[in-house]
């Protein structure tokens, strides 16, 4: 009789243990053992236990290939978390580790993979090529495409989260911190709209410090003091929730026409605009894609928006300033060109209505388009076509936790027809969707790789480019880890071409995912190379990026002037007609101040139970090769970690939103 020492490890999380009945039945390439009921004295399965038994075999299993799990009910119902199995064979040192990471959900049956990550090639046996083809036939029946909306990419078939499978949720301890957040901060928000409304009225900027209660930061604050500094302005376009929009001109929009002498009194002493356009000094925002949209209507009234263009200035003492602004597509008689001598209300409202674009570019596209809907393509790809023991699959795997449920949500909850955006944002409704279409048609994979992207806009040599810099250093650090990875299993361009899964994978993404794309500018074939770089994109994306847009928003809008969510009056066609009264009357009311704040600071905040980039607390790849990498990895953040707070040290404002320990691993939020 052959025994096997079997261990079995329980989820951590609340109600990952079980009182139901598991069995377990070992499987080798010379047979099978007895199918073993798993049951100690006392209590088994407990959340984060892991339990020892022994199974035994009449005859030697030879190498095992697979592990056999049951659970069937025990009065009640009962869902298991399984962490994973180890098994030792009998006269043996060698502990074999079998990744499950699932739950166990009603009467059900799985069988799992020694963790060896293994390509389809690597796999010879045909009971193991047959294990890939049931999992992925199961996978794809349970993971299933459809289109949200047209135009935009495609998403996982769930209406709501309550839809997912239970292996794509919020662990209870998440959902209920997710929840009672946003509960918590409408609450206190609610009383401060109260206490406002029996008080003074909402007359003057002074008024919006009224709901700084208990939702605070420091970057919040500085904002609040420095918010109408063009200094301050020029930086967000750099380090704000969203940096990717700034790029260098060498000539003037025709649409856009400054003359020399508007802005000479914003130049240094000596220059003009023609010479500091061609040294490269001259820099434009510019939110065309806003032209036309059409706009919210709130309580029965209207709300506004602009298509602005914003020039800004390198100045060799100032740093980047704003200096012009046009507030339509098309210069006619009621679009002036602010300027900063123009009378101080009319450019502080000039600037105010860039953020309020600001704010509709950096939520809609930068932060939920280019993050979260781009990486559900590859997390839908990536169930559907890539088995657990897949390598590409252990790589991915970490940094696509939760995804599809935060995508799930923000589709009911924020963006539906009766979600936030429509009770608050000037685009909310049908504006939102057709905005994004609009990006989603010029959206370039070029433009998701950050050392393109930074070429591409010029920005190469901009000082005190915070983002970029952290940016890069991110990049650099994750293409080189996934490289080191990727370069385990891959030794040709033709082992690329030859994994059917691998291939698989990528027409998911290029035909099922990104449809309705044909400039989207991914490779016609996957190499070695640029498998490399689409899995650093991937991970760039869901890391790094989406912490620069989203981790900042309560900062940069939680003083809501400097980054109006709506706005309740059309832009002003008259320099000298701007008042206090009119800027009042235009910003955004009590009710929706109080939701702005209240949805930024849920959103932005550090998540309880956040993994940092480069942690990983599952473990899918045990080899020791695989591990170097990981430790390199690890080894890599934390230099760039020093060198990001060395960078930070004594500044009066900080850049902090890209510190490695600072960057979730995968987007939850």
């Amino acid at each position: 009789m052959e025994v096997y020492t079997v261990k079995v490890a329980t989820g951590t999380s609340e109600y990952s243990g079980t009182n139901n009945y598991i069995y377990v039945t070992l499987v080798g390439e010379k047979g099978e053992s007895e199918r073993t009921a798993l049951d100690n004295p006392g209590l088994d399965f407990c959340r984060g236990a892991v339990d020892e038994y022994k199974v035994t075999s009449p005859s030697p299993l030879g190498p095992l290939l697979l592990v056999r799990l049951e659970k069937q009910r025990y009065w009640l119902e009962d869902n298991w978390f399984c962490r994973y199995v180890t098994v030792k064979p009998p006269g043996g040192d060698t502990v074999l580790t079998f990744p499950c990471y699932r739950w166990f959900i009603g009467d059900t049956k799985v069988e799992i993979r020694e963790a060896t990550a293994k390509t389809p090639m690597q796999d010879s046996l045909p009971q193991l090529l047959e294990h890939r083809r049931k999992e992925l036939q199961e996978r794809q029946a349970t993971y299933r495409w459809v289109t949200w909306a047209p135009g935009i990419p495609r998403c996982i078939d769930a209406k709501t989260e309550a839809d997912l499978p239970q292996d794509e949720r919020f662990d209870n301890e998440k959902r209920s911190d997710f929840e009672h957040s946003l509960h918590y901060a409408l609450l206190e928000l609610s009383l401060k709209k109260l206490a406002i409304s029996f008080g003074k009225s909402w007359n003057d900027l002074e008024d919006f410090k009224r709901i700084f209660w208990k939702l605070r930061s420091p970057i919040a604050e500085y904002c609040m003091e420095h918010w109408k500094e063009d200094w301050f302005f020029g930086y967000q376009c750099m380090n704000g929730s969203n940096p990717r929009m700034i790029r260098i001109i060498r000539k003037l929009p025709e649409n856009f026409p400054v003359v020399p002498n508007m802005v000479q009194s914003s130049m240094a002493l000596g220059t003009h605009l023609d010479k500091e356009l061609e040294a490269g000094n001259i820099y434009l925002l510019d939110y065309a894609i806003m032209d036309g949209i059409p706009t919210n209507t709130i309580r029965g009234r209207p709300q506004f928006i602009a298509a602005p263009l914003c020039l800004l200035y390198l100045h060799p003492d100032n740093g980047l300033m704003p200096i012009a602004i046009q507030l339509e597509q098309n210069p006619d008689r009621d679009t002036p060109i602010f300027l900063p001598s123009d009378p101080p209300l009319a450019w502080l409202m000039a600037k105010m209505w860039v953020r309020h674009s600001e704010f509709q570019v950096f939520q809609l596209l930068s932060h939920l388009l280019r993050t979260h809907l781009v990486v559900e393509v590859f997390c839908v790809s990536t169930l559907r076509q890539l088995p657990a023991v897949h390598p590409v699959y252990k790589l991915l795997s970490p940094h696509l936790r939760y995804t599809l449920e935060i995508n799930c949500r923000g589709r009911t909850q924020l963006l539906s027809s009766n979600g936030i955006f429509k009770r608050v944002v000037s685009t909310g409704g049908d504006g939102l969707m057709i905005l994004a279409q609009r990006e989603y048609k010029v959206l370039t994979y070029r433009s998701l790789q950050p050392p393109n992207d930074f070429a591409d806009r010029g920005v190469c040599q901009l000082p005190k480019y915070f983002y970029r810099d952290n940016s890069l250093m991110l990049w650099e650090a994750i293409h080189s880890f996934v490289s080191g990875i990727v370069g385990l299993y891959y030794q040709s361009d033709e082992d690329v071409t030859e994994d059917q899964e691998l291939q698989a994978w990528f027409r998911d993404i290029t035909q099922e995912g990104f449809t309705e794309l044909p400039n989207f500018g991914l490779p016609s074939r996957l190499t070695l190379e640029e498998l490399s770089t689409l899995l650093s994109v991937v991970i760039f994306i869901a890391t790094a990026q989406h912490a620069a847009t989203n981790n900042g928003q309560f900062d940069w809008c939680a003083w809501v002037p400097n980054t109006p969510c709506t706005m309740r009056h059309p832009p002003p066609a008259d320099k000298d007609a701007v008042t206090m009264e009119m800027i009042m009357a235009t910003l955004p009311d009590v009710s929706q101040s109080c939701v702005q704040m209240a949805i930024t600071w849920h959103l932005g905040r550090a998540q309880p139970d956040a993994i940092p980039l480069g942690q990983y607390t599952e473990e899918h790849f045990i080899e020791g090769r695989a591990q170097e990498v990981i430790d390199r990895f690890r080894a890599e953040l934390k230099e760039i970690e020093e060198q990001i707070l060395g960078q930070n040290e004594g500044l009066e404002l900080q850049y902090l939103f890209l510190l490695p320990s600072r960057v979730e691993n995968s987007i939850t939020i």
